[in-house]
C-alpha cells in the first residue's frame, strides 16, 4: 500500500504548492506512480500542472462532499506516471457543508483508503490555513511534510504547526508522523537564511532535509506556464534542487 504525505504550514508563501508540484513531478519522472491531491481553493496546485482548474469536474469539492468517487476526479498529466486530483474556488463552499456531516474530517481519508494501494506516493497540497481543508488532509495523511521559508518569522509559523500536529495526533490520527522539514527560498548570499538553517537543524536535526531549495527564478515562473520546473527548465538551480530532493527522499524511504 502507498504512503501518504500532506504538505503542510497554517504560514503563507513558504513554498509549499511549489514543493507539492515539483516533488511530485520529480518522483513521477523517477518512475514512481503519484498522486498529487489539490485540497487548496485557489487551485494552484491544478493550474501548475497545466489543468484548467475553471473546467475540472469532478474535483475536491466534489469527492469531499460524497458527490463523486475520488476515481472519477483523477486527471493524467504531462508525466506519464504523476496524477492528479484538481481543484478550483467551489471547495470553499465545502468547509461549510462538511460541518453538519458525520465523521467531517474523515472524508478525504475515506476516498484515499481505496485507491491507496495503487500508487507508490499520495501527496496532498494544503491551503495555509487549519480549517476543516487541512484536517481532512491531515487525518488522511502517514506522514506530514513541512516546508519552511529560510526567514525570520520561520520558527514561529514551525512551533504553530508542531502544535496542530499534536493535536490532530492526539484527536483524531494517532499514527501521523512528521515526514520532515524541507528549507526553501534559501539564498546563500544572506547572513539570515544561513542562521535560519542553522537553528532549525540544530532543533529538527533528525528531520530536517539537507536538501536546500534555492531561491530561483525558474521555479516562480514555471506555474505560469503550467508546468513543473523540471519540464519548464530542467537545468535551472530549482529543477536541481528537487531532483535532489526527491532522491533523498527515496533515500528516507529505503528505496534507493
Amino acid at each position: 500500500m502507498g504512503k501518504t504525505i500532506v504538505v503542510s504550514n497554517q504560514k503563507g508563501g513558504v513554498g509549499k504548492t511549489t514543493t507539492a508540484i515539483n516533488l511530485s513531478a520529480c518522483l513521477g519522472m523517477m518512475g514512481k506512480k503519484i498522486l498529487l491531491v489539490d485540497m487548496d481553493p485557489q487551485g494552484n496546485s491544478s493550474s501548475g500542472l497545466g489543468i484548467d482548474k475553471h473546467k475540472s469536474n469532478p474535483n475536491t469539492y466534489n469527492v469531499l462532499i460524497g458527490h463523486a468517487p475520488i476515481e472519477d476526479a483523477i486527471c493524467s498529466t504531462e508525466i506519464e506516471h504523476l496524477f492528479l486530483v484538481p481543484s478550483n474556488v467551489i471547495l470553499t463552499g465545502a468547509e461549510i457543508e462538511l460541518v453538519s456531516l458525520e465523521k467531517r474530517e474523515f472524508m478525504l481519508k475515506q476516498s484515499i483508503q481505496r485507491i491507496k494501494d495503487e500508487y507508490d506516493f499520495i501527496f496532498i497540497d494544503t491551503p495555509p490555513s487549519l480549517g476543516l481543508l487541512t484536517l481532512n488532509s491531515m487525518v488522511a495523511a502517514d506522514t506530514v511534510l513541512v516546508p519552511i521559508q529560510c526567514e525570520y518569522y520561520a520558527l514561529e509559523g514551525l512551533s504553530q504547526l508542531l502544535g496542530t500536529i499534536t493535536l490532530v495526533q492526539g484527536k483524531l490520527n494517532t499514527s501521523l508522523k512528521m515526514e520532515g522539514i524541507l528549507l526553501t527560498m534559501y539564498d546563500s548570499r544572506t547572513n539570515l537564511a544561513q542562521q535560519v538553517v542553522n537553528e532549525i537543524t540544530t532543533c529538527f536535526a533528525d528531520k530536517t532535509y539537507k536538501t536546500l531549495i534555492p531561491n530561483n527564478v525558474r521555479l516562480a515562473e514555471a506555474p505560469s506556464f503550467g508546468k513543473p520546473v523540471i519540464l519548464y527548465d530542467i537545468s535551472s538551480k530549482g529543477a536541481e534542487g528537487y531532483m535532489a530532493l526527491a532522491r533523498e527522499f527515496l533515500t528516507k524511504q529505503g528505496e534507493a
